[in-house]
Formats: structure tokens, C-alpha cells, sequence
């Protein structure tokens, strides 16, 4: 009773904690955890020991306070019903029966003997050495050593030679196409797919591309030549210099005449509507080259914009509010002419632009760029008044004009550019790479970070026809998209055998080792980097570029992005938009260099030894000759080209609204106070502005309101034209001005200010998901389009694409004419009729020879054909208003082509149709040609409304205007937010972007806007497979050293260890334990080398830990009981017997949980079992004793890391953070019983928390699979996750047992796709390539079997053939 009436208590502290405006709630009287064996103990404390203190008499007070407590918190509890308060124990009888006491002695269960296996290797000697001396060693007699040598191998497996190297992960991939065939149809669908990707990279970007020739370095002297001779020009130089010259001139006239006949026309529309006018005027100014007719395009346009503000003030007098919109337009032109043209201006044109700012009310501006004369009269400036904006110019431009004010751009072009002039970070970059340097790139997404990358490959590609440029992209997605750019960018021609660009993921590869740029995801190239027999080709690499580096704090995969990154010995680019802590990355990055750098040092030093002595190293001969530099640099730049300003849509009277979310109202007094503003929250300057007023506002008397008025503000002070950089200036200002409020005791005014600041949070409907055809179809009216709409479920993603499309269509029906349909059914019939004869008439043709007299008769009936066709295809057309496409965007001839492309595709009609109204969807389920279907048409311009999970957010190159949230999930979070927001604002096209929350949380909303991306601190690195693929690679390179050194890389520069010398000492013991279980088991030998079936091991490394229960499972003859063919001799298996084997592999590689909840359910399933069936017995028998091996091995390793933990930390309580070392043992404790009762139970224990032990828990629990994982010591880095084990049932928190899906086992059993989303819950494209996964994991094992077996007709080996090939023919007909 009483824990329940507290876990309410608890429940409702935390669940109302984000109503409090302060953080600093007294968190001492929350208990830190709940512990049931806990109160038991100190239960049994007093009524078996301390027997005296029972006698209570509890009386009626006692009760009516329990009551009214009771009855207190079941109102403040909301969420459901609390109930009558149980009745209070009122008997004497004991709580607990006469029991031996919960505390059990320690020296009751024994935890396995502590000993290592003696072990000598390089590896292990140069990375462990210097704790292996202080470890416990098994003597050479101990029975665990001397059985080692006798591995039973039982009778079946005598023809597998199970330590055969095995083909690599890259042999098995499959090709896409057969690299050396000549077969006519093989070079046709080549050639096919080349022009596609280089169309799908020109979708991509409008760069033409560059046809690359290998340069030879010339040496320095060339270069600096012809500098000194500059004063004594040659004949030739003076020539050319002249013909630029005339040519430039030439080009002027042409403009000027072109100008003069587009002039009239474009004049008259400003006069009719200035805005399209304007929009034209622009789009010749893009197109213009000189500045002298610009400067005339700009006066005509400043004119017509002075002669509209008049008419507009003339036609408006009298009225408050004037439409600012043509005056933003005047001053849009000012900014111009003052910025670019300047110094061509003449005196008439200042007195215009004079007149214009006096026009305006801007005169002491107009004042200083012209003065005048004469004073003017009080009618004239009464007269002069009407047509005033009516605020101060500063005011005006930073609250209307602040998209369009002018960013700072260099002028002067980089000679290594060709398409645009770079800014200073990234010329930055581009002298990185000239100078062989590596670096790491922190920049906002869409500011042309990538360019770097490209000039880094062109470079490569110049330098020789050998050298390689890796490019690591996080997802398949990226992959392709990558390389279609490169294959659009660079044209280059290579020896016959040679590509330019090859791709190498999972499931496909493309020219992947003879080629000059490699794309690829991580975990491939950790599988050429790892391979032995690979290391020549890894020679070849010059340079390797990671994009979307972040991906080292991830939760999958991590480990694998800081192993490449530790592995290459070349230099590298690391990009990312989203890192918070780049300096610590770069210091740790910084110091793996500095390891190469030594290590290439003694490689040069034995390389010229070896020479001396006249053997050859086997390093390709420009191998050390490229000279590297181990510089890795950082270069961060912040500012986003357009500003983003976001909104909050609510639901009022069935329509939607929008409400301006302002940034500061997503932070609190107390946020400013403890961390300032989060460095990434920026102001547009109309929010500057938004600010400065809410501050004048509420502090009447605030002494700095003068100075930081936006008119008076030092940087705005009679300025023409304000600038980017100014008003970011201006932001700075006031931020800082705001927190000197909460520092200075002005807490209050701050707090009101941000409370100023907030829109009105409105509670959304339930069913808001209902109004998002109504969102897309708003956003429309408002020009919001082109808009990503990110959700993060698969479903909602395809649902919300379809909901809008249904509601076009419905709109469609509603306007169709009542007879349309039935005209369109009469038409198409009367088209089936005339097809037929048309046809019918082309056979008579055929057989009669006289054809003169039926040619009038076939040329009637195809005028026919095609009037029918043309009627028809009016009447099915979809109008202007039902449809979001931009037809204009592409032509009817790239539509078939990208139409085509998906005919044959899983949804290739669904999306084609969707696609013809201009919405789209993606997400990872979709296939690669799906996706890009979407992503070239949304580029284009034709979709606008493209619905996406987060993977669209993973550097996809797919700008557009508008981002909308429009889903709430665990998986937005402060990375994705920004990943996801930073789409919005195409450079170039667009000013500003808008970002709007639709059906998200309002305190959500502030959280993503004001917390930081998490820190990069590095995931755990080791895991046994990965020990083993080292110890592989360090005993079998082909190049030894090299192989050492990498794996030494890898095991000594893990980023969690990077300055932490206790952690690295933990993880040079797991290294130790993982050794120590792969001795036992067989995969190596003592002195480190592989044997047994390691290779089989380390290839199904996706999947630890099931692999090594796969293989122990072989080994223990298992499957060799389990494949027994239907008959002695025979070749074939039966259907129990196949599915049994698929239970297995279900269990063991498709493991998939439902929530527990989901057996609750009564559902009824039509085709699937839905829940995985256990184990058989023997396979179950065999897991739990392969279960308990690891965890005795797993609790010897955690009871000797015991001793690097941090005891004050342990004893600390994480809310409160009491220290009860302290407390514990303090005076006013000694006499106390119950303590020193309850701190005998840490006696005897040394891998358990402290707090585990009150509850009576030993170390021998940690033998035990259900004991939680939390259980061991916390400052020591590791806990029982780590254990490769397998659980055969896994339980949630509230110890419930989550099932397993069947839907591998029920796809092999039906076959059908439907099945499992009808009955297993999936989405139908996650489930496809789950199955696909599995497809290749099963194919795989089927491989090795058959390449590690001798016997041709061994059971196990065609039992997994069998089966590889039936599953994945029933996947090929999906």
C-alpha cells in the first residue's frame, strides 16, 4: 500500500514538473528508486531481530490521516482511477512468516574460479601488456588450458575444413552487372544505366560536366615564373588581352539592344501590375552581364516603383495603413543600385534615389546622400507627409525588408572556382585539400559544404589514373544520390578494365575496386578495410570523405563510423551540419594522426632498410611519395543564407491558423540564466525587432532603451543600406542586453518579456491527422509550396500522401459536369471500336495487294482515332485547382522517362498516380528507384507536397520552401529537428523558410528549438566478433605491419576512451574477456591465431550475438540431427523439416518484438501464426548452456574491472545526490541497528551496486539471465548489456514478456506480403526488406557452408540451399 500511495506521489511530481517556470525543484523526498526486496529486508529487520519496537497500537488518528492523505492524492492523480483506500493492517501478526532472512550468505553459491588463459600475441602484448601483469593466470596443467588442445570435433563434421578462408562480404554482393562480359544485352543495360544516373545527377544540381585529364606535376619553378616578367608583357598576352577586350564590349551592345526592345514591354507591365513587372525585370537582371545597362534596368524599375507608391498614397489618403509592400520594393532597389553600382552612379541618378528616400520620410538619409539647398516650406513638407512610411528607415528595414537585406559575398573570384565566387570558410577548405591536409567541417545544411568534396575528387582524378577518393555516406539513399552527381560531374578517360565512379552497399556493387571514386555506406568499407587479402587496394586510397559525421553519436552503427575514421592512413574530410562539441572531435581525430604519423615513420624507415638489402616492400610505388599532412583542421561557420521563421498551426472553428512562434518563447529566465542562449537560436530581424518592443514594453524605465532603439542603434545610424551582418549584430545586442536583465536582478521584467513573446498555446483536437489536407491545400493559398511534411511512421507517411490526393480527387468530383463520366464510357468504347478496325483493316491491307482504294478508308478512321483520343484526354484532364503539380516544371518526354523507370516497381502505379497531382511520399522502405522518382520530380519542381520519414533528412538534396512537423515522435529530437528544418530556403530561390508545427505538443515545440544537438562522445567500440575480425586481419594480412598497426589503431583510439585512462583500462579487459571466450570456444589458438570456423563467425558479423550461437549450434551437431532427408540417399527435405530449420533461423536472425500488449489483443488472424513458437527443445537446451559459458566468462571479467570503478560516485544517489558513504558512516549511525544490519550486506560483493546489495543481491545473480542490467556498478563504463548472450525471452520493464513476431517463418510458410501487414502488424515495405535482409543473411550462411564442406552431399548444406532458394524465389515473386 504504502509503495503504490508513493509511486503516485511520484508520478504526479514528474508529470507536472514542465508546469513549473523553475528548475530547481528539492528533488531529496523522491525516492531514487522503488525497491520491494528492499522493504522486505528492512521488514524482516524488525520483526525477526528487533522485536521490540512491533507493539504499535495504530488508532483512529492514524487511520483518518491515511485516509485523508489517500484521498489526496487520488484527485491529483487524473489519468485514472485510484479507488477506495485499502484497509490498514490493523492485526499483530508478523508482515513477514518465521523465514531465514532474505540476505542469503555469501558463501552459499560460488561464482566461477578467476583465471586467465595464458596467451601470447603481438596484439594482445602491445595493446594489453601493461595490465596483463596484475591479472590471476591459469597454470598450464589447470584442466580448462590442458583441454584446449583436444577440441572434440564430432564424427559429421570431419570433411568441413572450417578454418578455409572464406570469400568476403565484397565477392558475395551482388554485381550489378558483369564487369568483364561483352554479351551485347549486358553493355546495352550499362550504357542504360550510366545515362540514367548522369540524367538523375543533372536533376541534382546544374553543373555541366567537366571532362578530367591526368595532369603530370610540373615542379614549383614553372609556376612562379611568368610572375616577375609581368612588366614586359609578350606580343601574344597583349593580343588576347585586347580580344577580351572587344569581345566584352561586343557582349555590352548586345545587352543594351536586347534591353532597348524588352524595355516598353516591361515598363507597361509594371504599370499594371507592378509586382509581375518587378519579377521580370529580376529575371533579365540574372540574365545580364554588364553593369552599365544594369544600373539602367535598376533606375527604370526604381521609377516605376516611385510612381506607384504615389498613386497608392493618392488612392489611400485618409486611410491609417498604408501597403508597405511597394515601398519595400523602392528600397529593395536602393539597396541595389547603392551596393553594386555605386561608383557609376551620376548626379542625376543621386538626386532620384534622394527624391525617392524623401518620398518615403527617410529624409535625414535622402539629406546625406544629396544635400539640398533650400529649407522647405510646412506645405510642402505637410504635402510630403502623406506619402511617409510613417516609422524611422532602420525600423523599416529590419521589420519589412529583413529577408531581402544584403548578405556579405566576396567579389573577388578564386581561380580554383569556376560556377560561383566562395566565401572565405570555404576557400578555407579548398587550401585543406590542396595541402593534403584532413579536416573537420561543421556547417549549416545547404551552404555549399559539399562543394569541397567534389573539388577534393576532381584533384585525385588530375593527380593519376590509380589513386582513389572514398565517399562514406550514412544511407543507401545518399549513396545513389552521390553517385549520379559524380557521374554527372566528371567525365574522364581511363584505361580499359578502369571506371571513374563505383558504389559498393549491401545489397548491389558497381565497379567497386577498379574504380577512381568509391561511394559507399559505412559498414561496407569497414569490410575492405578489415579484409586481409584487401590491403593493396586500401593502398590506393588519396583521400576519404564522411559525410554527415554525427553519425559517430548515434545508437546503431556508431562504433563503425570511429573505427574507418581510425583506420585510414590518408587524409579525410568529416562534414556535418549538426556536431555540439567539434573541438573535442578534432583534438581526438588530431591525436589518431599522430599515431600514423609515427607509424608511417618506422614503415619508411624499414621500407629503406629493405631496400638497402635490395627486397621490395610491397607498397605501390607512389605510396609514400603523395606526402601527407597529419594537420586535421577545423573550420566552423554558422550562418544560414535565409533566415527560418517558424509557425504553430492550431484548429479554431474547423479552419486552421497560424501563429508566429517567436524563439525566445521556447526559453525560460532560469535556461538563460544556467546555459545563455543556445548558440544556434537566431533571429530573423523582424524578430530583433519583436523583442526590442516586447523589452520597451514592459520596463517602462529601462535605462538602455534609447541606445538599442532600433533608429539610434550604433551600427544602423544613418545607414542607407543595412546589411545581414548589422542586424545579426543588432541580435546580439539585445540577447545580451536581455541576459544582463536575469543577472542583474531584473528577473521578473525578463520573465514577462518571454511570456510576452509566446503565441497562445492552443490544446489541438484529438483527430488532427484529419485536417492535413486542409494544412497542404492552406499553405498552398499562401504560396507556401514547395513543403516536405515529415512524419515518423511508415503508414502515416503513405496515408497522409493518399488523404491529400483523395481529397483532390473528391474536390475533382464535385466540379466534374453530372454527364462526364458517361461521355468519357461512350468515348473510350467507341475508341476500343475504331482501334479494331484500324487493325482489322491493316491485315486486309496486308493479304489484298490493291491498297489504293482502302487508303482513303484507314486515313478516316485515324482522324477518327485521334479526335476521339483528344476528346477523351479533355475530359479525363485534372483541372489547374485539383492538382499541386507545376506542369510547366517538366516536359510530357522526362516524365514518361522517370515514369518508366519505376513500371515494374512494388508501388510504382500508386506512386505514379499520386505523382500526377503533385504529391509524393519516401521513406527507407521504398526502392531506390521509387525514391528517386520522387526526388528528381520534387527537385523539378513538379511535386510539391512530398510527404517523408527522417531518412529524407539525411543530407538528401532535396531543398523546398516550407517545412512542416506533422507528427509527434520519440525520434524528433533536437538532431533530427535541425537535420529536418535546415530544408527549408532553397539558396537562391527563396529569402526565407518557414517551418510549422502541426499536432506537436507546445512544450515540445521549445524543447527542440532550445536544446542542444547531444555531445559526440563515442559509443562502446569492442565487440567479440570485431576482436576477432582484428585478430584475423593482424595474423593474416598480406601486408603484416600495415595489418598491425590498423588493428593497434582501432583497439587504442576508441573516442569514449579519449582521455579517460580508466575507461581505456576497461576496455583493454574486455578485450582480454573477449580473447579468453574465443580461445575457449575454439576460434582462436593461444597464440592468437584463427581456427575452428572463426571465418564463419566474422562473416555474419551483422548479426552478434546470434552468430555465435549459430555456429555453436553446428558445431554441437545440431543441425546435423535436425536435416535428415526424406529418404536415405535422397537430396531433398521434407516441409517439417524445412520449417523447423526456419524456426530456428527466425529465432537466431529475425528477431522482431511485439509490445506486450499486442498478446492481449483478440484479433484474429487469417493467413499468419504471428507468434514466434519457442525454440525446439535441444536447440532451447543448448542456448542456455551456451548462454551460461558467457555469462561465467562475463562475470569473471566484471568482477576484476570492479576495481576501476569510482566508489564516492557509487555510493551517491542520482536525484538527491546524497553521498551515503558519508551518511552511513557517520556518528549518529553507529548505534543504529538497522544500518549497520543493512551495510553488512555489502560484505563479499564486488561487482554490484552498492544500493543492489540492500536488497540482498550477491555477484552470483550476475550468473543469472533475468538479474536487470542496471544491477552492476555504474562508474565503470561496461554493463551486463555488453554480454554477448541470447536471450530466448526478453521482459519490458514492468516484467511482462514481449513475443516474437513469426513473420519470417509465416512469409515462408504463405508467401504473402498481405499476410503480414493484414495479421503482423508491418508496413508493408519495412516488411519487404526485412524479408530481403533475411533473404541475404540465409544466402550467406548458405555459401559458407558450402565452401567450408568437402562432401558434396552433406545434409546440412543442401538443407540450407534448399531452403535459401525456395524462400527467396517466394520473395521474388512479391
Amino acid at each position: 500500500m504504502e509503495t503504490n500511495q508513493k509511486k503516485w506521489c511520484e508520478y504526479f511530481i514528474l508529470r507536472n514538473i514542465h508546469t513549473f517556470e523553475f528548475w530547481n525543484l528539492n528533488l531529496i523526498h523522491l525516492s531514487d528508486l522503488s525497491d520491494e526486496l528492499l522493504l522486505k529486508n528492512i521488514a524482516f529487520y524488525y520483526e525477526n531481530e528487533n522485536v521490540k519496537g512491533l507493539h504499535l497500537n495504530l488508532g483512529d488518528t492514524i487511520m483518518k490521516d491515511y485516509e485523508y492523505l489517500w484521498n489526496t492524492v487520488s484527485k491529483l492523480v487524473r489519468d485514472f482511477e485510484v479507488g477506495q483506500p485499502f484497509p490498514l493492517r490493523t492485526t499483530k501478526f508478523r508482515f513477514l512468516e518465521k523465514k531465514p532472512s532474505p540476505i542469503k550468505d555469501s558463501a552459499s553459491e560460488m561464482v566461477p574460479n578467476l583465471g586467465f588463459i595464458p596467451m601470447s600475441s603481438f596484439v594482445v602484448d602491445k595493446f594489453a601488456g601493461d595490465i596483463l601483469k596484475d591479472l590471476p593466470f591459469l597454470k598450464s596443467d589447470d584442466p580448462i588450458v590442458t583441454s584446449l588442445v583436444k577440441q572434440k570435433e564430432f564424427d559429421e563434421l570431419v570433411h568441413w575444413h572450417s578454418h578455409k578462408p572464406l570469400s568476403d562480404d565484397y565477392d558475395r554482393s551482388k554485381c550489378q552487372f558483369d564487369e568483364k562480359s561483352r554479351d551485347p544485352r549486358v553493355l546495352r543495360s550499362v550504357q542504360k544505366y550510366h545515362v540514367f544516373q548522369r540524367f538523375y545527377g543533372n536533376s541534382l544540381e546544374t553543373v555541366s560536366s567537366k571532362i578530367i585529364v591526368t595532369q603530370t606535376i610540373k615542379s614549383k619553378k614553372d609556376f612562379s615564373g611568368p610572375k616577375s616578367k609581368k612588366a614586359h608583357e609578350t606580343k601574344a598576352e597583349i593580343i588576347t588581352r585586347e580580344n577580351k577586350k572587344r569581345l566584352f564590349a561586343k557582349e555590352e551592345q548586345k545587352e543594351e539592344q536586347k534591353w532597348n526592345a524588352l524595355s516598353f514591354s516591361i515598363e507597361e507591365q509594371m504599370k499594371e501590375n507592378l509586382y509581375s513587372g518587378i519579377k521580370n525585370l529580376e529575371d533579365f537582371l540574372k540574365s545580364c552581364k554588364s553593369s552599365s545597362v544594369k544600373l539602367r534596368v535598376e533606375m527604370v524599375g526604381l521609377t516605376a516603383c516611385l510612381k506607384a507608391w504615389k498613386e497608392h498614397c493618392r488612392s489611400e489618403e485618409g486611410k491609417t495603413t498604408k501597403d508597405l509592400s511597394i515601398a519595400v520594393q523602392m528600397m529593395k532597389r536602393i539597396h541595389s543600385l547603392m551596393e553594386k553600382y555605386s561608383e557609376l552612379l551620376q548626379e542625376d541618378d543621386r538626386q532620384l534615389i534622394a527624391r525617392c528616400l524623401k518620398y518615403l520620410g527617410f529624409d535625414e538619409l535622402a539629406n546625406s546622400l544629396h544635400p539640398t539647398q533650400d529649407a522647405e516650406n510646412d506645405v510642402k513638407a505637410k504635402k510630403r507627409n502623406k506619402y511617409s512610411v510613417g516609422i524611422g528607415p532602420a525600423r523599416f528595414q529590419l521589420q519589412y525588408m529583413g529577408h531581402y537585406l544584403i548578405r556579405d559575398e566576396r567579389k573577388d573570384p578564386d581561380p580554383r572556382v569556376q560556377d560561383f565566387i566562395p566565401d572565405t570558410w570555404q576557400r578555407e577548405l579548398l587550401d585543406v585539400v590542396d595541402k593534403n591536409e584532413s579536416a573537420v567541417i561543421v556547417a549549416p545544411t545547404s551552404s555549399g559544404k559539399t562543394y569541397a568534396s567534389y573539388y577534393c575528387m576532381e584533384k585525385v582524378l588530375k593527380e593519376s589514373d590509380d589513386g582513389v577518393v572514398v565517399y562514406v555516406a550514412p544511407t543507401k539513399a545518399l549513396v545513389n544520390q552521390v553517385a549520379a552527381t559524380v557521374q554527372n560531374r566528371f567525365m574522364k578517360n581511363l584505361p580499359s578494365g578502369e571506371a571513374l565512379c563505383g558504389v559498393f552497399t549491401r545489397e548491389y556493387r558497381h565497379d567497386a575496386l577498379n574504380c577512381q571514386v568509391l561511394i559507399t555506406v559505412p559498414a561496407c568499407f569497414e569490410i575492405l578495410l578489415l579484409a586481409p587479402h584487401r590491403q593493396n587496394w586500401v593502398k590506393k586510397i588519396r583521400y576519404v570523405i564522411f559525410d554527415e559525421v554525427h553519425c559517430l553519436g548515434g545508437e546503431i552503427g556508431a562504433e563503425i563510423w570511429e573505427h574507418l575514421l581510425v583506420m585510414i592512413r590518408c587524409p579525410f574530410l568529416a562534414l556535418s551540419a549538426t556536431i555540439s562539441n567539434p573541438e573535442h572531435l578534432t583534438e581526438w581525430l588530431q591525436s589518431v594522426k599522430w599515431y600514423w604519423k609515427q607509424e608511417d615513420k618506422i614503415i619508411e624507415n624499414n621500407t629503406a632498410s629493405k631496400r638497402h638489402v635490395g627486397h621490395h616492400a610491397g607498397f605501390p610505388k607512389d605510396y609514400l611519395q603523395v606526402k601527407q599532412s597529419y594537420k586535421v583542421r577545423l573550420v566552423l561557420y554558422g550562418e544560414r543564407y535565409n533566415d527560418l521563421e517558424k509557425h504553430v498551426c492550431s484548429i479554431k472553428h474547423d479552419d486552421i491558423h497560424f501563429d508566429h512562434f517567436h524563439p525566445c518563447a521556447a526559453l525560460t529566465t532560469d535556461h538563460i540564466e544556467r546555459y545563455g542562449f543556445p548558440p544556434d537560436l537566431t533571429l530573423s530581424p523582424r524578430e530583433s525587432i519583436q523583442l526590442y518592443d516586447a523589452m520597451f514594453q514592459i520596463w517602462k524605465s529601462w535605462p538602455r532603451a534609447q541606445e538599442l532603439c532600433p533608429e539610434n542603434f550604433i551600427h544602423f545610424n544613418n545607414k542607407l543600406v543595412i546589411k545581414k551582418m548589422d542586424a545579426r549584430k543588432y541580435e546580439e545586442s539585445l540577447k545580451s542586453e536581455l541576459t544582463s536583465w536575469i543577472k542583474n536582478g531584473n528577473i521578473e521584467e525578463a520573465r514577462m518579456v518571454l511570456r510576452n513573446l509566446s503565441p497562445e498555446a492552443d490544446l489541438s483536437p484529438e483527430n488532427m491527422i484529419t485536417k492535413f489536407p486542409l494544412l497542404v491545400e492552406k499553405l498552398r493559398k499562401m504560396e507556401k509550396l514547395p513543403a516536405l511534411f515529415f512524419l515518423f511512421k511508415l503508414g502515416a507517411v503513405e496515408n497522409a500522401a493518399k488523404s491529400v490526393s483523395t481529397s483532390l480527387k473528391e474536390k475533382q468530383e464535385k466540379k466534374r459536369p453530372p454527364k462526364a463520366d458517361k461521355e468519357a464510357h461512350v468515348m473510350a468504347n467507341k475508341l476500343r471500336k475504331v482501334k479494331k478496325s484500324i487493325e482489322k483493316q491493316k491485315i486486309l491491307d496486308e493479304k489484298s495487294q490493291k491498297k489504293n482504294r482502302n487508303v482513303d478508308q484507314s486515313l478516316i478512321h485515324e482522324a477518327e482515332h485521334d479526335n476521339l483520343l483528344k476528346c477523351l484526354e479533355k475530359n479525363l484532364e485534372i483541372p489547374q485547382d485539383c492538382t499541386y503539380a507545376d506542369q510547366k516544371a517538366v516536359d510530357t518526354e522526362t516524365l514518361q522517362k522517370v515514369f518508366g523507370r519505376v513500371k515494374f516497381e512494388r508501388k510504382g502505379e500508386e506512386l505514379k498516380a499520386l505523382a500526377e497531382r503533385g504529391i509524393g511520399y519516401h521513406h527507407s522502405a521504398m526502392s531506390f528507384k521509387e525514391k528517386q522518382l520522387v526526388e528528381i520530380l520534387f527537385r523539378k519542381g513538379f511535386l510539391r507536397v512530398v510527404t517523408a520519414t527522417g531518412t529524407l533528412a539525411l543530407g538528401i538534396n532535396m531543398p523546398c520552401k516550407s517545412v512542416v512537423f506533422a507528427q509527434n515522435s520519440v525520434y524528433l529530437d533536437a538532431l533530427n529537428y535541425r537535420q529536418m528544418s535546415g530544408r527549408a530556403g532553397r539558396r537562391g530561390q527563396d529569402l526565407m523558410g518557414d517551418v510549422y508545427f502541426f499536432d506537436i505538443p507546445f512544450p515540445k515545440i521549445g524543447k527542440l528549438i532550445k536544446s542542444n544537438v547531444p555531445e559526440l562522445r563515442g559509443q562502446f567500440p569492442l565487440s567479440i566478433t570485431l576482436v576477432l575480425r582484428l585478430m584475423l586481419l593482424a595474423s593474416k594480412g598480406d601486408d603484416p605491419g600495415d595489418a598491425k598497426a590498423k588493428v593497434l589503431s582501432v583497439l587504442k583510439h576508441s573516442l569514449l576512451s579519449f582521455k579517460q585512462p580508466r575507461i581505456m583500462d576497461m576496455l583493454k579487459l574486455y578485450f582480454l574477456f573477449s580473447l579468453q571466450f574465443l580461445v575457449k570456444e575454439g576460434y582462436l589458438d593461444q597464440e592468437g591465431n584463427p581456427m575452428g570456423f572463426a571465418g564463419l563467425v566474422s562473416h555474419l558479423h551483422y548479426h552478434e550475438p546470434s552468430n555465435l550461437v549459430f555456429v555453436s549450434f553446428l558445431v554441437n551437431g545440431l543441425f546435423h540431427d535436425l536435416c535428415q532427408p526424406t529418404s536415405k540417399g535422397s537430396k531433398h527435405f521434407s516441409q517439417d523439416v524445412m520449417e523447423k530449420l526456419m524456426l530456428v533461423l527466425a529465432h537466431l536472425f529475425g528477431r522482431r518484438y511485439f509490445p506486450p500488449k499486442f498478446q492481449d489483443t483478440h484479433f484474429e488472424f487469417y493467413q499468419s501464426k504471428v507468434f514466434l513458437d519457442e525454440l525446439p527443445e535441444d536447440f532451447s537446451d543448448a542456448l542456455d548452456e551456451y548462454n551460461m559459458k558467457i555469462m561465467e566468462d562475463f562475470t569473471t571479467f566484471l568482477r576484476i574491472v570492479s576495481k576501476l570503478a569510482d566508489m564516492n560516485q557509487e555510493y551517491q544517489l542520482p536525484l538527491s545526490k546524497i553521498i551515503l558513504l558519508s551518511e552511513f558512516t557517520g556518528k549518529e549511525c553507529e548505534d543504529s541497528q538497522l544500518v549497520s544490519h543493512l551495510m553488512s550486506c555489502k560484505e563479499g560483493r564486488v561487482a554490484i551496486s552498492p544500493f543492489v546489495c540492500l536488497s540482498g543481491n550477491f555477484d552470483d545473480d550476475l550468473l543469472r539471465l533475468e538479474t536487470p542490467n542496471h544491477v552492476t556498478l555504474g562508474t565503470i563504463g561496461v554493463n551486463r548489456s555488453q554480454a554477448p548472450v541470447l536471450l530466448s525471452q526478453k521482459f519490458d520493464n514492468r516484467g511482462r514478456k514481449m513475443p516474437l513476431n513469426a513473420y519470417a517463418l509465416d512469409f515462408y510458410k504463405h508467401g504473402s506480403l498481405l499476410g503480414l501487414v493484414q495479421d503482423n502488424g508491418m508496413n508493408e515495405g519495412d516488411a519487404y526488406y526485412l524479408l530481403k535482409d533475411f533473404a541475404l543473411t540465409i544466402k550467406s550462411i548458405s555459401v559458407s557452408l558450402r565452401e567450408l564442406c568437402e562432401n558434396e552431399d552433406d545434409n546440412v548444406v543442401l538443407a540450407f540451399e534448399q531452403l535459401s532458394t525456395t524462400f527467396s524465389e517466394k520473395l521474388n515473386k512479391v
